[in-house]
């Protein structure tokens, strides 16, 4: 059999990155607290665990989403979104244009 590739933008991976990111914080601070008592919630472990595996399937390795996972893992802190707040900054520094040794030197010469 002849398996194709399927392969995705990475426009389309930042979008879908961030409506799951939307999704998930949203439950986190609309939806669970009605339904699940204390900050020892198994629910927010569970969706804070999944979202954090399937951004890094999405987007790569990001220092953003170390402290978002860690943070929503303390009772309380859990009612700021922080997954979409990481994959905004993921977002905004893969927009950085990088500057080469050349264009800076050309830039000082005039």
């Amino acid at each position: 059999m002849n398996q194709a590739i399927l392969s995705i933008s990475p426009v389309s991976r930042f979008r879908a990155a961030m409506a799951l990111a939307i999704i998930a914080d949203a439950l986190q601070i609309i939806v669970f607290p009605l339904f699940v008592q204390g900050g020892a919630s198994p629910a927010d472990d569970i969706l804070d665990l999944g979202i954090g595996v399937v951004l890094i399937q999405l987007l790569g390795w990001h220092w953003e989403f170390l402290p978002s996972f860690f943070a929503k893992l303390v009772p309380g802190v859990d009612l700021v979104p922080f997954w979409t707040m990481a994959v905004v900054n993921v977002y905004r520094k893969s927009k950085q244009i990088p500057i080469t040794i050349e264009g800076s030197r050309e830039s000082t010469r005039r």
